[in-house]
């Protein structure tokens, strides 16, 4: 059996504006598809400064210095029609406060964050943060229940544990 690209898996993507009327940043997907390589997206990315790569630079922090700086980077939509932005800029600065608390915690490369949160803008600002750092992230999901949960992070030997008050007391 051999390995089946994104582009033979065929799915529909709708694409419409979003409540504030912002237009999709991917209009047009079989032409994206199509125009796609590994070559291509490698010329893109910026890399780190002293180099090599990470996520969290390429995602967010290259961006802090450009255009994008001010841009919506997260725009979280909550249940009750709650919205909150982080811009490139706000999102670089929480995800560096997030790798300087686990830096203050002893946390080093390479270790093991876990993140039990909800799909909230704390959740990209944990991930990123903690790519940033040069940890691990692994999320975890509610639906686990705590025995779950707890035998993840023991086997992942994780170090640090995100999550809301409301889940942990779960």
């Amino acid at each position: 059996m051999g390995i089946a690209s994104w582009h033979d898996m065929n799915p529909t993507i709708l694409m419409k504006r979003s409540r504030s009327g912002s237009s999709p940043n991917l209009a047009d997907w079989e032409r994206a598809c199509r125009e796609c390589s590994f070559e291509t997206l490698a010329r893109e990315l910026a890399g780190l400064p002293a180099g090599g790569l990470n996520l969290a630079y390429e995602a967010v922090h290259r961006h802090v210095g450009g255009p994008l700086a001010e841009a919506v980077a997260v725009r979280w939509l909550g249940k009750k029609d709650e919205v909150r932005e982080l811009s490139y800029g706000a999102l670089a600065k929480a995800a560096n406060r997030f790798s300087n608390a686990l830096a203050s915690l002893g946390v080093g490369p390479g270790e093991v964050v876990f993140s039990l949160l909800g799909r909230i803008p704390e959740l990209y600002v944990t991930a990123l943060g903690t790519l940033g750092h040069r940890a691990v992230f692994s999320p975890l999901f509610s639906a686990f229940g705590p025995e779950p949960v707890a035998t993840r992070m023991t086997l992942g030997k994780g170090r640090v544990l995100v999550t809301t008050e409301a889940l942990y007391r779960k």
